[in-house]
């Protein structure tokens, strides 16, 4: 049962939804792994480091490539060092403890204080790979066979896993998880978002910024829409660079800190160049480009 000051409610530096609150809260109850999915840059990865903060607990990260495989996270047996020792070293190499070396869901069990644990981006892997960490992630334990040793978690970690939907899922790995979508946010979580990291931001420049940015979210076709780190760029830019606030909707200055395809890019010409004026993206565009 969490204490009054084990209730995740935020952090300064990251604006989490009520709903949000909600479902780290019971998952950290109920001892399930957070299972969150979102478009990029909804905040999914700095989700787990803002839970950290606000329950002040050690947070480790484990990022998956497509090379990743479920033991990793358990332990890694370092055979190489082992022969390499063995050939032209002067260690006994009959301890073969001394060749383990724990993965991240290792270091996060054996910790003598509950601790946080990112899985980052967990669709990058393998599609069997939430399925080889389904009997770990429920009882907490692992065998390390070279050994003999048995690990068992001291404290169960609080376990955040993040997911672009790349694939699908296995229905057993999701059964065990806690879900949540974080949707994207809405112009006035927007701004409050952007407040945070720019809390001095002339009002006017705010106001334009953001509203241009949701009309290129807005438009058909856009393969990469901006993501909320890049609005915080662009606004930095445009407040760096001294563009009159005026001029944003027109001129759209510093767009490439926005956008960042090319086929994005031609296609919003000529979204802008058949629409005109219509939706106050105004020609001057096309021409200072």
């Amino acid at each position: 049962m969490q204490t009054e000051n084990e209730i995740y409610s935020g952090t300064g530096d990251y604006i989490a939804s009520q709903e949000l609150q909600n479902s780290v809260n019971v998952a950290v109850s109920l001892g399930r792994p957070l299972l969150i999915k979102g478009e990029p840059g909804t905040g999914k990865t700095m989700l787990a480091s803002s839970i950290a903060d606000n329950l002040e607990k050690k947070f480790l990260i484990w990022n998956i490539k497509s090379s990743t495989k479920a033991k990793d996270g358990l332990y890694i047996y370092d055979t190489v060092q082992r022969l390499y020792d063995s050939q032209f070293g002067d260690h006994d190499v009959s301890d073969i403890s001394q060749y383990i070396k724990l993965g991240k869901l290792g270091e996060a069990l054996i910790s003598e204080e509950q601790v946080v644990l990112l899985i980052d981006e967990i669709d990058k892997a393998d599609i069997e790979f939430p399925n080889d960490l389904l009997w770990e992630l429920d009882i907490m334990s692992f065998d390390i066979p070279e050994t003999g040793e048995k690990i068992h978690a001291k404290q169960r970690p609080i376990v955040v896993i993040t997911s672009n939907a790349e694939k699908e899922l296995p229905d057993a790995f999701l059964r065990r998880c806690i879900f949540h979508y974080i949707a994207f946010p809405d112009p006035s979580l927007m701004e409050k978002i952007v407040r945070v990291h720019h809390p001095d931001l002339d009002k006017k420049l705010l106001k334009e910024t953001i509203d241009v940015f949701y009309k290129i979210r807005a438009i058909n076709g856009i393969q990469k829409k901006p993501s909320t780190s890049e609005l915080i760029d662009w606004v930095q830019a445009l407040a760096l660079g001294g563009i009159d606030p005026g001029k944003i909707q027109e001129e759209l200055p510093f767009l490439g800190v926005l956008i960042k395809k090319d086929e994005d890019f031609h296609n919003l010409l000529q979204k802008l160049h058949s629409r005109g004026a219509e939706d106050n993206l105004g020609p001057r565009v096309i021409r200072s480009w």
